[in-house]
């Protein structure tokens, strides 16, 4: 579905992203997250076809990301989507339904079901009016209306109270259960770990990860094991419930506890396996000094 190779933006002498190189497949959720000014909404605007590569291929849909054609196959939400607040709901939707020269019928239908989905009451109340959760339903309706078989998401939960955003959430995971492909970018790192299927974690406008958050945790992270004891063992500390809790990284590391405790009388009474968050894996990553600053030497 999108195919990006050695993709590069500058503003003037600042590169805001450094040949990046990534696929995504039908059907998946492809997370892109980083920390800020990392180039992921650049990165995002780019296979939108609203700001233009300085070098390298992005490839979405069978079209150039430039290609105009390909923009109806796309669905776009930006970070930041301000609405016509003088209409309703229905007759926004309507209203982009016809720059997509979606047929009448068709798009009354297409936007009554769409907003059936997304719960959205008050559809003839001004937008002006309404909630930001209910206005960020409506944003998310509008990349619908022409039923896209991408959607570009950026920062789709911004803003919202916890039971929109996990409604939002929701939602993006049946999109792509029903065939459509989702490209999301989100601060909240909960939230892209919850529902992407594979992500890239950018920093100074290169990509430093990639791949499952299994994948990225095998390579960028470590396991750790809880071993409560009944008895003190070596490294352990008292819990408050009078058992004793020793941290290790393998398993034969926990068997040589477990003959420990049985030689001192005890016994393993728990095992927790604790496996570091996407948010940890991003943490650490971002945190790591580059071998050398891409944005550096793109300048020079």
């Amino acid at each position: 579905m999108i195919t990006v190779e050695g993709l590069r933006k500058s503003y003037g002498d600042f590169p805001a992203v450094v040949g990046s190189d990534f696929a995504v497949d039908r059907g998946e959720i492809f997370g892109i997250v980083g920390p800020n000014g990392a180039g992921k909404t650049t990165t995002l605007k780019m296979l939108a076809g609203l700001v233009e590569p300085s070098g390298g291929e992005a490839t979405v849909a069978g079209y150039d990301a430039g290609d105009p054609e390909m923009r109806r196959s796309l669905g776009f939400l930006p970070e930041e989507s301000p609405l016509y607040e003088d209409m309703t709901p229905r007759s926004y939707l309507r209203f982009f339904a016809d720059l997509y020269d979606v047929p009448r019928e068709e798009a009354r239908a297409r936007t009554e079901e769409t907003l059936d989905r997304l719960e959205l009451e008050h559809r003839e109340r001004r937008l002006g009016d309404m909630s930001k959760g209910m206005k960020r339903k409506v944003a998310i309706a509008r990349s619908l209306v022409n039923d896209p078989d991408l959607l570009i998401y950026d920062e789709p939960a911004s803003g919202l109270d916890p039971l929109t955003t996990n409604y939002v959430l929701e939602f993006t995971r049946e999109l792509a259960d029903s065939g459509k492909t989702v490209v999301f970018s989100a601060h909240n790192l909960y939230h892209v770990e919850s529902v992407c299927d594979r992500v890239v974690i950018m920093n100074r406008g290169q990509i430093v990860a990639r791949g499952t958050v299994d994948r990225i945790r095998a390579e960028h992270g470590s396991t750790s094991y809880h071993v409560f004891t009944t008895v003190p063992v070596a490294g352990s500390d008292p819990t408050e419930d009078d058992r004793y809790r020793t941290v290790v990284d393998d398993m034969a590391a926990v068997e040589g506890l477990r003959e420990e405790a049985q030689a001192a009388g005890g016994s393993v009474v728990d095992i927790r396996t604790e496996e570091p968050s996407l948010e940890d894996l991003f943490l650490d990553i971002a945190g790591q000094p580059l071998e050398s600053d891409p944005r550096a030497e793109a300048a020079r």
